[in-house]
């Protein structure tokens, strides 16, 4: 694999941690381990609507979801709890290694940017903001500006339009396999943060990611050697 000249990272649970939202699911479903089930659908609909050509920013979608999640349940979904969610998704706390990891990489000249699914806040800060990680981009990308989410092809070809690379060039970083595949499709080299919860797919005939690391950490080491 060539070395990659620059690192697209994704940010939700690769680089600030969805599990802050737990407090918000335990009181309101009574088990924390409904957000695993709430961010799957999350993810699940924001697929079908690209696929079915269709689009709301990634907010509104969480909300609507979680909505719908409370009706499968027959817990009732408060405008409270959805505010609740809304201010829980922009002020995610970054993960412990992310900020050691991605200062190493800059400083040993990779060029690292952000490619997420969820929207600019014209309110304020967004998520990677309120982590205190933005410092370390020197773009912060949304799929908003293409009105499809990840994995579609439009989406990473959008990031190296805007940066002026060729696939190539490009690792998109990312802690979920449906990321990795969705840039390996358009010819950028893939590395899976395997956080809890997200080991890699073992399937034969699906691209594999080019590197496997358990952190940030680990992924700059490995990077760094190469």
């Amino acid at each position: 694999m060539p070395v990659p000249s620059v690192l697209v990272f994704d940010v939700n649970e690769t680089l600030v941690d969805i599990d802050s939202l737990s407090p918000l699911f335990a009181e309101l479903f009574g088990d924390e381990r409904v957000l695993r089930e709430w961010f799957a659908q999350l993810v699940m609909y924001s697929m079908s609507a690209t696929l079915a050509d269709s689009y709301v920013d990634f907010s509104t979608l969480a909300q609507g979801v979680l909505r719908m999640v409370g009706d499968i349940h027959r817990v009732a979904v408060s405008d409270e709890h959805v505010h609740r969610l809304k201010t829980g998704l922009l002020t995610m706390p970054a993960h412990p290694d992310a900020a050691e990891g991605l200062a190493r990489l800059k400083d040993n000249g990779f060029r690292l940017v952000t490619l997420t699914n969820s929207p600019p806040n014209p309110d304020g800060p967004t998520a990677l903001q309120s982590s205190g990680l933005a410092e370390f981009f020197e773009h912060q990308l949304s799929v908003d500006a293409c009105h499809a989410f990840k994995p579609s092809p439009a989406v990473y070809r959008y990031a190296c339009e805007t940066l002026e690379v060729a696939p190539t060039e490009c690792m998109m970083v990312a802690a979920h396999v449906w990321d990795t595949l969705g840039a390996q499709n358009v010819g950028f080299s893939g590395a899976l943060i395997a956080r809890p919860g997200n080991p890699p797919l073992p399937v034969a005939g699906l691209p594999q990611p080019n590197l496997v690391a358990s952190d940030l950490r680990q992924l700059a080491a490995e990077l760094i050697d190469s």
